[in-house]
C-alpha cells in the first residue's frame, strides 16, 4: 500500500465477499492498524514539528524588511521585497501542511469508524487505544505549548529601548504565537484520540492478577 493513501472503506453489504469471519476480521485489523500508524505515527509528529519551523522561519523573513526600515538601512530598498516573497514561500506551505494534515485526521477518524463498524474484536481493538504514542504526543505539544508562551512572554516583557526594536519583539511574539499553536494542534490531536477511544472502544480493561486461593 502507498504510503500516502489510505485504504477504502468497507464495501457495502451487497457487495462483501468475504468467505468467513476470520477473513473478514483479518482485513479490518489490517485497516485500522495501518490507519492508527497514519495517526498516530511518529513520522506524523515530526511532520508538525517540521511545518511550525517552516512557519516559524517565514515569519522571521516577514520580519526582516521591517528591521531594515527601523535600522533606515538602505539595502532594504532590495532586499525587502525579496525577503517578503522568501517569507511568504516558507510561511505559506507550512501553514497549508497543517490545514491539510487536519484534513486527513478527519478523513482517518471517519475510515476508521466505518471499518469499526463492521465487528467487534476487543483482542485486536485494544491495540487502537495506542496509549504510548497519544501520551509522546501530549507530552511533546505540552512542551512546545510552554515554550511557544515562554518566548511570547519574554520577547515583550525583557523588551528595552534602544537595544530591541520593534521588528526584534514581534519576531519574538511572532515565534511564539507559532510554536503555542503547534502545540495546541498536537495537543488537540492527542486530547481527540483519547476521547475517540472512549467513546468508541469502551474504557481500557483492568489488569487483574493472579488469584491466590487464601489458607481455610
Amino acid at each position: 500500500m502507498p504510503s500516502r493513501t489510505l485504504p477504502p472503506p468497507p464495501p457495502p453489504v451487497h457487495l462483501r465477499t468475504w468467505p468467513d469471519r476470520q477473513t473478514m476480521l483479518r482485513d479490518r485489523g489490517l485497516a485500522l492498524h495501518y490507519l492508527r500508524g497514519r495517526h498516530l505515527g511518529v513520522h506524523r509528529l515530526l511532520l508538525l514539528w517540521l511545518c511550525g519551523f517552516g512557519a516559524v522561519i517565514g515569519w522571521a523573513l516577514l520580519v526582516q524588511p521591517l528591521k531594515l526600515i527601523e535600522e533606515e538601512d538602505a539595502t532594504g530598498i532590495i532586499l525587502g521585497p525579496v525577503l517578503a516573497v522568501l517569507g511568504l514561500a516558507a510561511l505559506g506551505p507550512a501553514v497549508v501542511g497543517i490545514v491539510l494534515g487536519i484534513r486527513r485526521d478527519r478523513r482517518i477518524r471517519e475510515l476508521s469508524e466505518a471499518w469499526l463498524a463492521l465487528d467487534r474484536h476487543p483482542a485486536s481493538d485494544a491495540r487502537l487505544r495506542s496509549p504510548g504514542l497519544s501520551l509522546l504526543w501530549l507530552l511533546s505539544s505540552l512542551a512546545l505549548c510552554t515554550l511557544g508562551l515562554w518566548v511570547s512572554f519574554a520577547a515583550a516583557a525583557y523588551a528595552e529601548p534602544g537595544h530591541e526594536t520593534y521588528a526584534d519583539v514581534a519576531l519574538g511574539m511572532g515565534t511564539g504565537l507559532i510554536l503555542w499553536l503547534t502545540g495546541l494542534v498536537g495537543c488537540t490531536k492527542a486530547a481527540g484520540h483519547y476521547r475517540w477511544a472512549l467513546r468508541k472502544l469502551g474504557p481500557a480493561p483492568t489488569p487483574t492478577g493472579p488469584r491466590h486461593q487464601g489458607a481455610l
